[in-house]
């Protein structure tokens, strides 16, 4: 990714030479633009605490922004300030901190569920199919590598999921079958890179590409969903095939949706708030889909007890004993 703006494009070259991720990166730059954007393009060396507060109470006051965006637009300044301007930011900024309470997460019934994958193409019916099943992020699904599904064990390693954490989710066996299939799929995409002499394998984590020189054309170490063509790495320059692009996902999910007439908010995401909320159903402990979801706090996975509870799943309505 690059700008018209010289400066945001150290930013980002800064970015790749330490390894960050290309969503962190475009997150940071959407909220770096943003702060300069609100202070009239003035240059951020010119600026400081007192901008950022002013900046960050905008987000609350007049966007009504969740608690937990404005804390990455802070996170953004905190990180241009440390790291590219060399002077951080006070511990101590007094700014008006967003109470705006978590929206319930929209979750679809069984039966929805059903419809929805009637309704869904077949090229995004298997990673839409993970989303609910195993209750993953859509970024953890499109960044899965072949050697991360676990057959034996029916299980998937998720690798540096949200807070970079890591963990290992529940596989469908329902899904065994298409998964083979779409490992040969892979090694036919694999046969056809190699024999291009400018592919230059698929994009490792830095230490683990010094580490295994040639792994980068083993299958093992494929992306699970591949893009259908090559395309550049923007930190090398080199010739690779990156990963299934997430915005195909969600205009299946969207699209599937529509046809199935779900007339409710249907994102990717909603898979996973449904397979959590469908794992508490069936007598799921909370714990268990804490650590299925990676969720750091409890509280976090209780949102979903919440749902449950709403309406007639939670207290018998007095016009039902008229």
């Amino acid at each position: 990714m690059k700008t018209k703006s010289p400066f945001l494009n150290s930013i980002i070259d800064y970015m790749y030479s330490h390894h960050y991720a290309k969503k962190s990166i475009e997150t940071y730059v959407f909220w770096i633009t943003a702060y300069i954007h609100f202070h009239n393009k003035r240059h951020p060396t010119s600026m400081g605490n007192n901008e950022v507060e002013v900046f960050l109470n905008h987000l609350t006051v007049t966007k009504k922004v969740a608690a937990r965006t404005q804390a990455t637009a802070l996170n953004a300044l905190a990180f241009l300030y440390k790291h590219i301007i060399k002077n951080e930011l006070s511990l101590d900024l007094n700014f008006i901190k967003s109470n705006r309470q978590q929206k319930l997460p929209v979750v679809l019934t069984q039966t929805e569920v059903s419809l929805l994958f009637r309704n869904i193409n077949k090229r995004h019916y298997l990673i839409a199919s993970l989303l609910y099943g195993s209750g993953l992020r859509l970024m953890e699904a499109v960044k899965i590598r072949v050697h991360d599904i676990d057959f034996d064990y029916k299980n998937i390693r998720i690798w540096n999921g949200k807070g970079n954490k890591n963990r290992i989710v529940t596989l469908a066996e329902e899904l065994i079958p298409m998964l083979r299939n779409q490992i040969i799929q892979v090694d036919e995409y694999l046969q056809l890179d190699l024999k291009n002499d400018a592919y230059a394998g698929v994009w490792m984590p830095h230490r683990l590409s010094k580490k295994y020189p040639s792994a980068n054309k083993s299958l093992q170490w494929q992306f699970l969903f591949p893009s259908h063509k090559l395309s550049t790495d923007p930190e090398t320059g080199e010739i690779r095939r990156h990963h299934l692009d997430r915005s195909g996902v969600r205009k299946a999910v969207k699209l599937s949706s529509t046809k199935a007439e779900i007339n409710k908010h249907v994102t990717p995401h909603t898979l996973r708030h449904s397979f959590a909320t469908h794992l508490l159903q069936s007598g799921a402990d909370i714990r268990t889909v804490q650590t299925q979801l990676g969720h750091s706090d409890v509280r976090t996975t209780q949102i979903y007890t919440h749902v449950l509870q709403q309406g007639a799943n939670g207290v018998v309505s007095p016009f039902s004993r008229l």
